[in-house]
C-alpha cells in the first residue's frame, strides 16, 4: 500500500513540474507572437508563470515531506 502511495506521489510530482514547463513554454511563445496583448496589462507577462512556479514548489514540498513519512514508516515495517 505505501509503495503504490510513493508511486501516486511521484506521478504527482511529474505532473506538477510538467504543468508548470509546458504552462512556461506556451506562455513564451504568445508572448513571443502577440506582444501587444501584454502591453495592456498592467503585471508583466510572466507573472502567472511566478505564480504556477509558487503553486509547484508548494506541491513539491507537501509531497517530499510525504515521501520522507512513507520511507520512515516502510523501514519500521521492515524491521518488525
Amino acid at each position: 500500500m505505501l509503495e503504490r502511495f510513493n508511486r501516486i506521489l511521484n506521478i504527482i510530482m511529474g505532473s506538477a513540474v510538467g504543468v508548470l514547463l509546458g504552462h512556461g513554454i506556451y506562455l513564451y511563445w504568445d508572448y513571443r507572437t502577440r506582444p501587444g496583448l501584454y502591453e495592456m496589462q498592467s503585471a508583466p507577462w510572466y507573472t502567472s508563470i511566478l505564480v504556477y512556479g509558487l503553486v509547484t514548489v508548494c506541491v513539491l514540498i507537501l509531497c517530499f515531506i510525504m515521501k520522507l513519512y512513507i520511507r520512515k514508516r516502510m523501514r519500521e515495517l521492515e524491521e518488525e
